[in-house]
């Protein structure tokens, strides 16, 4: 009877280089392992590649289980600055490895998963013939049959699950609306919402609670269905030179543009900035931690609540205004249902475009209140900029709309760019940029 032994290594999670088998770092039985940035780690990585791995990380050692003599390994942390993760739990000291464990040095660090092979002395030999190295493609591990056993905590951060599980329980729900216009347009308005403002908030890469986000958006459509639209209305549309103008009515392309920056641009923006300014004040009485997670105290919060606040208004917009003139008129009476059809039609193109619109306006202004923040002496004169600027954008908007669909398509795209500019600003300015899960930016 031959006995057995255990070749314990590590490997790669993930390379730049797909296609090719990833190379297997394998464990000694006699000596440490020493994994980390410096070159004279027995496992040496890129220094300039991976600068959240400090220059000595972590080792790797052998030891015999006492109650029946065969080999295992465990891996110990040397005190790194960004610390060990063994399937997603920070490591304290040292921990007794099992097939499949997943090593990650530094959070969104370099990953690897741990495996072994259970061998005997003539197959393990290198000068046997049929003898496999862990390292080569046609060695087969437990892992690689079971890919789910090695994910850890990459499936839910790297592999956008969550997302996939939301969009999945939307699907079946739509599936299960079918016949029920206003429970399905409803249920595609919010998925398509969510994603669009999703997209913003993996650009923005900092954590914001979502019930902050969504009591942001929820403030905002309360605000346009409560009494306090219709002073806003008699301020910016009557009082001020606002009034939109009327279908037929002969107006110069100045005169449009001005009524559009008062009656919507700087309505609009003013409506939808409210819940962040009250957002600032509720978390400046708050202690921290609450008051960061609550309040706007950087730009990138502004745009985050900004970004939250132009969802619910373009939400409660759609489906509370246009929408249902639209299905109420059916104003191309191709047959029954041609107003839902309408409808629908119209909803799709009216969230998505949200992204260079409402959201593009309301987070560029956002980002702007909480440079204020960061700059209170200079907070007048930065809050007025974002303001004019935002509701500039807006009005452009509203005004090409009359006049080319082509410069429309420019307004918009120039729209998105002055929300993506902000948004790396604001991540280059950010107080946190070091735990910014967008810039992925960490130090030895």
């Amino acid at each position: 009877m031959t006995s057995q032994n255990y070749c314990g290594f590590i490997r790669p999670l993930s390379s730049e280089n797909k296609g090719q088998a990833l190379p297997a770092y394998p464990l000694s039985e006699q000596k440490e392992i020493v994994i980390g940035r410096d070159p004279s780690c027995d496992i040496a990585l890129d220094p300039d590649r991976y600068l959240m791995v400090s220059r000595h990380h972590a080792k790797f050692r052998a030891f015999y289980l006492p109650e029946n003599g065969l080999l295992r390994w465990e891996i110990c942390d040397l005190n790194s600055i960004n610390g060990t993760y063994i399937n997603g739990r920070a490591l304290h000291g040292c921990y007794k490895l099992q097939g499949g464990d997943c090593i990650e040095l530094g959070q969104n660090g370099p990953q690897f998963i741990f495996e072994y092979q259970v061998t005997t002395p003539l197959l393990s030999s290198p000068n046997n013939p049929n003898y496999s190295h862990p390292s080569t493609p046609d060695s087969v591990t437990f892992t690689q049959l079971f890919p789910l056993a090695s994910t850890g905590r990459s499936l839910t951060q790297k592999a956008y699950f969550i997302p996939a599980v939301v969009t999945v329980i939307f699907v079946v729900l739509m599936f299960a609306a079918v016949g029920e216009a206003k429970a399905f347009n409803f249920l595609l308005a919010t998925y398509l919402t969510a994603a669009t403002s999703y997209f913003v908030y993996q650009l923005c890469g900092k954590p914001k609670p979502w019930w902050v986000l969504a009591g942001c958006a929820g403030l905002t459509s309360l605000i346009i269905v409560s009494p306090v639209l219709p002073l806003f209305i008699i301020i910016f549309r009557e009082i001020l030179p606002g009034n939109l103008p009327t279908e037929g009515e002969n107006i110069n392309f100045i005169n449009l543009l001005i009524r559009m920056f008062f009656g919507a641009g700087l309505m609009e923006e003013l409506i939808k900035a409210v819940p962040l300014f009250a957002a600032y004040f509720i978390g400046s009485l708050l202690q921290s931690p609450w008051r960061e997670k609550v309040g706007i105290w950087e730009p990138l919060d502004g745009i985050l609540l900004g970004t939250a606040s132009a969802v619910g208004f373009t939400f409660v917009e759609t489906l509370g205004q246009y929408v249902p003139n639209i299905i109420s008129t059916g104003s191309i009476p191709t047959g029954d249902g041609s107003g839902q059809l309408l409808g629908l039609q119209l909803l799709i193109p009216r969230i998505l475009g949200s992204l260079a619109g409402h959201i593009a306006y309301s987070g560029y202004f956002g980002y702007f209140i909480g440079l204020s923040v960061l700059k209170p002496k200079k907070a007048l004169q930065i809050l007025a900029v974002g303001c004019i600027c935002a509701a500039s954008l807006h009005a452009l908007w509203n005004a090409m709309g009359f006049v080319s669909v082509v410069l429309l398509v420019l307004i918009g795209i120039a729209s998105y760019a002055f929300l993506a500019a902000a948004i790396l600003k604001a991540r280059a300015l950010s107080p946190t940029r070091s735990q910014n899960f967008a810039t992925r930016f960490f130090g030895d």
